[in-house]
């Protein structure tokens, strides 16, 4: 029974009464379509806002058997890079009329898994993820590739013949930046990683040593600290280094969090950068540009990124592309040289 100060549900009926068009109209303006005059639809929109009208997506959603919802995977929302990757989605997807459901594995397999299923359940129409740390395999990816549910990695990828990735060159990158600090005159450079189950933390490695062996540095064991990169692990990284005997010449750290910190507290123990100690990061994140002396990086456009793949991913929806074909989309970086690098 209904009670008399219930609403009504407000109509396209109603709504084109109200601007005097048909009702064929409104619906055509409301889908935007481009048979409607630009005019013509922002009258209907603020129409349709006035009377207070709910697009009735569940209607929608069964006519085109889609949820128009997107589903993003990412270790950690804390970091700049991972906001301009989520903005780059954002812009992209909701331009294509899509949303995104965002959730954090917090860098464990354990929450990633707990994350498919529940991004699986709400039937987003496809998935990007970026790998947590801890993450050794994607089986649990696999009852979306199971449905031909279009899977793309980003920045943390997994090699699968059906998934594209999204990825910079990390080991160029790494390469070079190594290459400039010998340059530099640096001969014992010690190397902050992360997790090396990640092909960015593994590929950034493996340019270091590369680089190394290239201009005829031997790489010695202890150079390498394996690390998660934080702003702590910054610090206990830089007290270790003051502790050393022989204390490197340079330090090339995996992120710029944990590079500031680390730079932060060796300037609190004494040393020098860049005089004593070269230090330098990767991302370039604003803190980079913040700090005293600023921070020698690499930059990678996070929108960009997250730009290529949702634009990738949405090519897949709509069948412009094909899924048994992924490629691996390398995008460019580039090395920004700042006074953390740069002898007097």
């Amino acid at each position: 029974m209904s009670t008399s100060n219930e609403r009504k549900e407000v109509t396209i009926y109603d709504i084109a009464e109200a601007l005097h068009i048909s009702a064929a109209t409104v619906s055509r303006g409301l889908k935007n379509h481009p048979a409607v005059k630009q005019a013509t639809k922002d009258k209907i929109f603020a129409q349709a806002e006035r009377m207070g009208y709910r697009f009735n997506t569940f209607a929608r959603n069964l006519r085109t058997k889609r949820t128009y919802t997107i589903g993003v995977i990412v270790p950690r929302l804390n970091s700049m890079f991972m906001s301009d990757v989520i903005a780059g989605m954002e812009k992209v997807s909701n331009e294509a009329g899509y949303e995104l459901i965002i959730s954090q594995s917090l860098e464990t397999m354990e929450k990633e898994m707990k994350n498919a299923v529940t991004m699986f359940n709400n039937r987003v129409d496809g998935l990007l993820v970026s790998l947590a740390y801890t993450t050794t395999g994607i089986d649990h990816f696999k009852r979306f590739m199971d449905k031909n549910i279009p899977l793309i990695f980003f920045d943390r990828v997994f090699e699968h013949p059906n998934c594209p990735n999204i990825v910079i060159n990390n080991h160029k990158a790494a390469y070079e930046l190594t290459s400039y600090l010998i340059h530099q005159g640096a001969k014992r450079i010690m190397h902050i990683a992360g997790n090396l189950n990640r092909n960015v933390y593994s590929q950034r490695f493996k340019g270091y040593k590369d680089a190394l062996s290239d201009n005829g540095i031997q790489f010695q064991e202890d150079w390498l600290m394996v690390k998660n990169l934080s702003a702590e692990d910054g610090i206990h990284t830089a007290k270790h280094i003051c502790a050393l005997t022989e204390r490197p010449d340079a330090i090339f750290v995996a992120n710029d969090t944990c590079a500031v910190a680390c730079m932060q507290e060796l300037k609190r123990n004494g040393v020098h950068v860049p005089k004593d100690m070269l230090v330098a990061g990767f991302n370039n994140d604003p803190i980079a540009t913040v700090v005293e002396p600023n921070l020698t990086t690499v930059n990678y456009r996070g929108h960009e990124m997250g730009e290529m793949a949702a634009k990738t991913l949405i090519n897949l929806l709509n069948g412009s592309s094909e899924q048994h074909t992924a490629a691996t989309i390398v995008l460019r970086h580039e090395l920004i040289i700042r006074d953390s690098t740069q002898r007097e």
